[in-house]
């Protein structure tokens, strides 16, 4: 590689490797010992947070640069990792050792009075500059940039005039905050990272290697494979059981979608709407309890809640969401008049469950611990075990040594860039807390909004978006939860319905054009534009852009309130979001005029609220749209039954 591609080369996201020979066994052995350690330390061992910490952010680091190439702005891309590489991975296992001999020291000393050594401060920047590296090369460039803003901003904010100032802080004292306290690198971000979101992973990837991953596409086959439009349906039942585990929205479009857009593309819908619906519904998986995949854990982190209050609260939001996208896909294939697939080409349900009933066993262990109280981690565990025991109730699943050490490979693997993008945001905060950003941002959101709700809401959204375009979820949540999280519970919300909010839109913009990275992982798949692809996203996933809103104005949607207002508010949500999708696609009993279109789309404006008669008139309006429909259908269909009677006579 020449100067000029290493230099502009860098500007560019890396480039993930194929690993072989000795260097897929060194990640293999680091990987599996990386596991193994979480699963000690967290399960079973008592060490100093700062020393667990620093060692897991050392085996992350050292991943990284065996996996992930330089930069994937070059024509031939090595799958062996260069003596850089090699020295990267040197560097973060050593900064890791220096940290763990130093821990007790590092954790006792009081800033002012101990200085840090010599040692410290080059070990600190080790980590530093190489989770920025690692997080250019696994997220892109974007977040870099934002990290170095923030830089810019602690080191010479000082000279700036009016509400952004803030006191001068030096080199030293800033690489303090970074690495050697609990507001940087090690920070609530990488504390849940390596903990939580690290062990669910682990239950993901011990899930996959089970023969649960077939078993839920299999099932999402039997029960919806024999309607209209049927493989999309598939594909948004088997995309949400298995998105609210792996938390990533381009990771399962990736591993749904390979089977569900094909399916799709044949069945009738074009390659446009077939990739749009698998992102739409990969992306609402991190909505979905109980796993909802890394967005709950962060949300517990920061706002101090319990884990199953943020699971029970976010129930129906995800329910509503999937029975609009469900609502969608079957209008949409009602539209195209999509022929029914073929019964003898559908498994029976029973058939397939009793193939591989045990595996919902799992998830009843994982809901049964968390509404207990138990810890996230300690759940998790607990449910990987379950996965172990019940994949031996079948000769064909059976985990053996050989597949639980690579479901430990895996779970290691996959926790990479959750982990880099937790560790970057750390960094980013450590600039919040230091300046006081947090609370100038917030009191400029409300300088802007003049303190009205509604236009608040909209702001913060648009905020969640932009940072969320090519971000991973976790980093995205963590800094507009940062920054605007404190502005929504200032105007009166609730800490549930205002980070709820802030997690929505965070995870939604992985359909959001222009960098809708969801969007862009299926259009690949089905060889469609992925501008296009992204639109068509959001306009079947549109309830996921509407439903936050829902939860601000009616709280009975987050459980909160008695079990009628509870039941009236799901009841009238549920109308008026399969409303709106009937009004979105044009269709309901039949084609949809436009002025019936219209009066569908109100129908589901109407239904954010829950009151009475908001609900009576929706009701009243839809019933009155049916009856016109139903009517003009009976009516297209008596002259055709006419017609085909004639044809019998002659």
């Amino acid at each position: 590689m020449n100067m000029e591609s290493l230099l502009y080369g860098w500007f560019v996201e890396g480039y993930k490797r194929n690993l072989t020979g000795l260097n897929r066994k060194l990640f293999i052995i680091l990987a599996f010992g990386l596991s193994v350690y979480q699963i000690w330390s967290v399960i079973f061992g008592k060490i100093d947070p700062l020393n667990q910490l620093a060692l897991h952010l050392a085996f992350i680091l050292a991943l990284t640069f065996l996996l992930y190439g330089y930069t994937k702005k070059v024509a031939i891309r090595s799958h062996r990792p260069s003596f850089i590489d090699y020295g990267f991975v040197i560097l973060a296992i050593s900064a890791g050792i220096y940290f763990t001999v130093h821990a007790g020291r590092i954790a006792v000393r009081i800033p002012i009075m101990n200085p840090l050594t010599a040692w410290d401060i080059f070990f600190g920047l080790v980590f530093i500059l190489l989770t920025i590296e690692a997080t250019r090369r696994t997220i892109g460039f974007p977040i870099v940039v934002l990290v170095f803003l923030g830089f810019g901003y602690t080191l010479w904010g000082h000279h700036l005039n009016g509400l952004f100032t803030h006191r001068e802080m030096s080199a030293v004292e800033f690489i303090e905050e970074l690495s050697f306290s609990f507001n940087g690198l090690w920070g609530s971000p990488i504390s849940v990272a390596a903990s939580f979101v690290f062990m669910f992973m682990l239950f993901g990837a011990f899930l996959q290697k089970s023969g649960a991953g077939e078993f839920f596409f299999r099932i999402s086959i039997a029960i919806a494979g024999r309607t209209r439009g049927g493989s999309a349906k598939v594909a948004v039942l088997a995309s949400a059981l298995f998105g609210s585990i792996s938390g990533s929205p381009t990771a399962n479009v990736v591993t749904t979608g390979n089977f569900t857009i094909p399916i799709s593309k044949k069945s009738g819908y074009t390659p446009t709407v077939a990739a749009a619906v698998e992102a739409a519904a990969s992306t609402g998986g991190s909505i979905l309890p109980p796993v909802m995949g890394s967005s709950a854990f962060l949300m517990a982190a920061v706002t101090q809640m319990s884990y199953g209050s943020i699971v029970i609260a976010a129930v129906i939001p995800g329910i509503l969401y999937y029975v609009s996208l469900f609502a969608m896909v079957h209008f949409e294939a009602m539209r195209l008049n999509l022929p029914r697939p073929a019964k003898e080409d559908i498994p029976k349900v029973t058939d397939v469950l009793k193939e591989g009933w045990f595996y919902f066993i799992p998830l009843i262990v994982l809901v049964f611990l968390l509404l207990q109280g138990y810890s996230a981690s300690r759940t998790g565990f607990y449910g990987i075990l379950a996965v172990v025991i019940v994949s031996w109730f079948r000769k064909e699943t059976r985990m053996g040594f050989g597949k639980i050490c690579s479901a430990l490979v895996d779970g290691a693997k996959s926790s990479v860039p959750v982990t880099i993008a937790c560790a970057a945001a750390g960094l980013i905060i450590a600039g919040i807390m230091t300046t006081g950003l947090g609370g100038k941002v917030t009191s400029i959101v409300l300088g802007l909004t003049e303190g009205m709700l509604f236009p608040t809401l909209i702001l913060v959204m648009l905020i969640c978006i932009v940072l969320g375009m090519g971000m991973p979820v976790a980093a995205a949540y963590i800094l507009t939860a940062m920054l605007a999280a404190p502005s929504l519970i200032e105007l009166g919300l609730s800490v549930t319905a205002a980070h709820l909010f802030i997690v929505y839109f965070s995870i939604f913009s992985a359909i959001t054009p222009p960098v809708a990275v969801a969007a862009y992982a299926a259009a690949g798949i089905a060889d469609a534009n992925p501008n296009r692809v992204g639109l068509e996203a959001v306009k079947l996933g549109i309830v996921g852009f509407v439903v936050p809103y829902m939860f601000v104005m009616e709280p009975a949607l987050l459980m909160e309130g008695n079990f009628g207002e509870v039941l009236l508010a799901f009841l009238t949500a549920a109308i008026g979001v399969i409303a709106l999708a009937a009004g979105i696609i044009g269709w309901l009993r039949t084609k949809a005029t436009l002025l019936e279109r219209i009066l569908l789309i109100i129908i589901g404006a109407l239904s954010m609220y829950a009151s009475l008669w908001t609900s009576v008139i929706g009701i009243i309006m839809l019933i009155l749209v049916f009856a016109v429909q139903y009517k003009r259908k009976e009516e297209m269909t008596v002259p055709q039954d006419h017609m085909d009677r004639q044809r019998v006579s002659l």
